[in-house]
């Protein structure tokens, strides 16, 4: 029974129980929404204020803007490049594996697929560059806008830098309103497992098994690729920076968990910036890589992206050439970062790629909506581990993480200098 009180376990037995009751009880799926919502709502209240007093606290603190232009144009090349590597893995397993070929599909216009694609063709880079700037500070706070908060936090840090000694006690206060907003997050993650449940059962009770009949190939595809991605790709990075990829993931076994259930990687986000800073990761660069990498590292989205693409050419029959297949790389590379903060922005920069190709019927995403809620979860997971694994490797690029205090914490290794660690009193939001 000492299991049972177990986070991770009641998780586990809450995303079960979750499947079990949507499936038997469809007619629940309204109330286990709420439950759902309500969860991530909890955790997302939050959010802006952890992002803005952890970046404040770690870049006015560290006093050195040169370090922090430098993790920050580290983090985008990063980004970038492993987004494209995720973009090409997507467009080759869905040419090799070719879910789309034999489903048969009569174009038929949605009213959710109606509204994704008027949406989805009012994204341009200027409202993209203008709504990283908040008109309203209090609105962004209010809104949640990760993008916009991290620029304003950004300034306040360089103005509170400034003030020098005077700024002191200033950062004192920030510090220990931060601990305070860890203690209310350590609160609201013992309701995660009832998150958990509400989550899948509203996913099973809402859509049901049936979908998957006509595109489980689809799904499987998805998972494939998203599993040759994680162990192949960010496993190769991981060894080349020498840490265990493994190792990570069951450090962080409580959020992978929370992420399947919640269907969102950002019921996590506050939760794995303190772990990260737990295991030996400097403040200043997990609070500038975790929230940038949100909006800019969503490797599971863009893989999402790529393959839904090439499944719906495939579905209307359409041969796409080499050039072509280029072509959607490229508006990608770009697209894929024009909805960041945008809510439900997997679809929204799908239709506007689609519009900009001018090749695949924007009647096939109705095909898609069905589906898409069992392919959420995915992408949730390998956008949290990939920017997760981002933020270890800029922090060891950076010479900013204590490597004997990583392996102590995350590997259960011994260590090799004596320092003030507890491992259990330091992972404060699972104890």
């Amino acid at each position: 029974m000492k299991y049972l009180k177990v986070l991770y376990i009641q998780v586990i037995i809450g995303i079960v129980t979750g499947v079990l009751v949507g499936w038997q009880y469809p007619t629940f799926a309204p109330v286990a929404k709420m439950i759902s919502e309500t969860f991530i709502n909890m955790i997302k209240m939050v959010i802006a204020p952890v992002i803005f007093f952890t970046i404040v606290s770690g870049v006015a603190g560290a006093g050195n803007l040169k370090k922090v232009g430098r993790v920050g144009g580290k983090a985008l090349i990063y980004f970038e490049v492993v987004t494209t590597l995720a973009l090409i893995i997507g467009l080759i397993t869905a040419n090799l594996i070719k879910p789309g070929s034999g489903v048969n599909y009569t174009p038929t216009t949605t009213a959710a697929a109606t509204a994704v694609s008027t949406s989805g063709k009012t994204i341009d880079w200027g409202e993209f560059i203008s709504h990283i700037v908040p008109s309203n500070v209090i609105e962004a706070f209010a809104k949640g806008d990760i993008l916009q908060v991290l620029f304003f936090s950004l300034l306040f840090a360089i103005g509170l830098q400034r003030m020098g000694a005077a700024g002191t006690s200033i950062l004192a206060s920030f510090e220990k309103i931060n601990k305070v907003l860890f203690n209310v997050l350590k609160i609201v993650m013992k309701l995660s497992p009832l998150g958990a449940f509400g989550g899948m059962a509203y996913t099973v009770g809402k859509f049901g098994f049936s979908t998957l009949a006509v595109l489980g190939k689809l799904l499987f595809t998805f998972y494939a690729t998203g599993l040759l991605f994680v162990f192949v790709v960010l496993n190769l990075i991981c060894r080349y920076y020498r840490f265990s990829l493994w190792k990570l993931l069951g450090y962080l076994k409580e959020e992978l968990l929370i992420v399947l259930g919640a269907s969102s990687s950002e019921a996590v986000l506050p939760s794995v910036m303190q772990k990260l800073e737990v295991a030996g990761c400097e403040k200043e660069v997990v609070g500038l890589v975790i929230p940038t990498g949100y909006s800019f590292n969503l490797d599971g989205t863009t893989i999402y992206l790529s393959m839904s693409i090439i499944f719906l050419a495939q579905v209307f029959g359409i041969s796409l050439s080499i050039g072509q297949e280029l072509t959607i790389i490229g508006i990608l590379m770009l697209t894929s970062k024009g909805a960041a903060g945008v809510s439900g922005s997997g679809f929204i920069v799908l239709t506007s790629t689609l519009t900009a190709l001018k090749v695949i019927p924007l009647e096939g995403l109705a095909l898609l909506i069905g589906i898409d809620r069992f392919m959420s979860e995915g992408r949730a997971i390998i956008n949290f581990i990939g920017n997760t694994v981002a933020t270890i490797v800029i922090a060891k690029s950076e010479n900013a993480i204590d490597m004997d205090r990583y392996r102590f914490i995350v590997e259960g290794k011994p260590m090799t200098v004596v320092a003030d660690v507890d491992k259990q009193d330091n992972i404060a939001i699972f104890d």
